[in-house]
């Protein structure tokens, strides 16, 4: 099977990010650094042949998504199935709200407990099958071509440690930045990391998320 190549792309910066706030499959809105670093990520791909682009329907990678569209002229194919993490009962509490709210299952999240349900919401493991899913599904949709992905940073973490073999209860020793280039191939269902992080077309770029 011919290989497919994809870049995948975590939304700009959001106000919550800045707060350490939990998103989830919450819809907040790009602030103004995210609106400037998406533009910016657009034209890092700028003169690249991409097949398709496809993005999360949630607002802050739907709007990082559009700018790229407009430079690549490319429509954004919005799907849920490349959501975010539902945080349930964690969502717009700050990590350190939800940790003093939430101890016990806050404390299994944080350790990355693969099985634990966040209440009224979702597993590491259960996110880790939906994604695994919904890559493999466009990535054999594509054989042959580039495709453009943006996602949210759970989702991020899922695909290295694909691509790594790394396990889904290690703590995380790479970096997710906001609207960072990240760069895989795949082919016969197997994953190779080409370029991860990749943030030379920004200024600056957070990474928040709980390790």
């Amino acid at each position: 099977m011919a290989i497919t190549r994809i870049c995948l792309v975590r939304h700009g910066e959001t106000a919550w990010n800045v707060e350490k706030r939990l998103q989830g499959h919450l819809d907040i809105p790009l602030n103004e650094t995210g609106v400037a670093q998406a533009a910016a990520a657009a034209q890092g791909l700028a003169g690249i042949e991409f097949a398709a682009i496809y993005a999360s329907d949630l607002i802050r990678a739907r709007t990082t998504a559009e700018a790229a569209a407009q430079v690549l002229g490319l429509p954004v194919q919005l799907t849920a199935e490349l959501r975010e993490r539902n945080c349930g009962e964690f969502q717009a509490l700050t990590q350190k709200e939800a940790a003093a709210r939430y101890a016990d299952d806050y404390h299994r999240y944080h350790d990355r407990d693969v099985d634990f349900v966040i209440p009224g919401g979702e597993s590491l493991g259960g996110l880790a099958a939906r994604i695994t899913a919904t890559f493999n599904r466009l990535a054999a949709a594509h054989a042959g071509q580039t495709i453009l992905i943006v996602s949210h940073g759970g989702v991020l973490d899922i695909i290295h440690r694909l691509a790594t073999a790394k396990p889904l209860g290690a703590p995380r020793d790479f970096h997710i930045s906001n609207a960072a280039l990240n760069w895989l191939e795949v082919e016969d269902g197997r994953w190779t990391l080409l370029k991860w992080d990749d943030t030379d077309h920004l200024d600056e770029a957070l990474d928040e998320l709980p390790g």
